[in-house]
């Protein structure tokens, strides 16, 4: 990427952190080791207990694009994100937790796919990893476009890829709950445009860490029927059909 970074783009990357001291330094890497380089990178701390916010603050100290926020409160995923996004100042907005990581060209991957496609929303394959980056699953590889009722049935975008122009789209914020809030998040932009655009490209790595609070099948079903009727106001037989489609998936 040669161009002049006046004529860049700036991209807001939302990064929320809770006890990630044995990996948010990877994570803080893999985005100052993009080949694009016009980034602010908000991290937020929700009351770590261990060392992470003293690492963020260190890794802020040696590169001014890094911008470091700590909640008063251990106030979860959803509304620690939306504090990055309320105060983020770019044209793109994404997204990386503090245990995860990007290939180099994640950012201008996404950036040239939604010129060349004119879409304002896109998502990328990622690999599946364990704490030590060993592959316990296949890639996931993304469909080539999801619209509302496929995010409905499959869930197929990661709050890891999702990359939105909010210049176009405007921004959005996550819903006060603790699991989910990032698919009620894309519901709410599938709701205003027709699709979000896949690219099969493998651009991340998802660490499915043992303590993850996505790891619990049943909670996690138990989220998604909450989703279905307090946000998309299904009546019980849609949240029931909806909820089978995506349980198979």
């Amino acid at each position: 990427m040669e161009n002049n970074i006046d004529n860049r783009s700036l991209v807001s990357i939302i990064c929320a952190s809770y006890n990630s001291e044995a990996f948010i330094i990877d994570t803080i890497n893999s985005v100052i080791g993009q080949d694009y380089q016009h980034w602010e990178l908000l991290i937020i701390d929700d009351c770590s207990i261990d060392n992470t916010y003293e690492i963020m603050n260190k890794a802020s100290q040696e590169d001014d694009r890094i911008k470091i926020f700590k909640n008063s409160t251990n106030i979860g995923s959803g509304h620690t994100r939306n504090v990055g996004i309320k105060n983020a100042k770019g044209k793109f907005l994404t997204f990386i937790d503090s245990d995860d990581l990007w290939e180099h060209n994640f950012l201008s991957t996404n950036i040239e796919f939604q010129k060349i496609n004119a879409c304002q929303f896109s998502f990328a394959s990622y690999r599946r990893v364990d704490e030590n980056l060993s592959e316990i699953l296949s890639p996931f590889i993304v469909p080539n476009r999801v619209c509302y009722q496929d995010m409905l049935r499959t869930g197929s975008i990661s709050c890891l890829t999702a990359f939105i122009d909010i210049e176009h789209l405007g921004k959005k914020y996550m819903p006060e709950i603790r699991k989910r809030q990032d698919y009620v998040f894309f519901l709410r932009y599938l709701k205003e445009i027709d699709f979000a655009y896949g690219i099969d490209a493998v651009l991340a790595t998802y660490r499915i860490r043992k303590n993850s609070v996505s790891r619990n099948k049943i909670s996690a079903m138990k989220a998604i029927w909450v989703v279905y009727r307090k946000y998309e106001n299904f009546s019980i037989f849609r949240s029931m059909i909806f909820i089978s489609i995506y349980a198979f998936y």
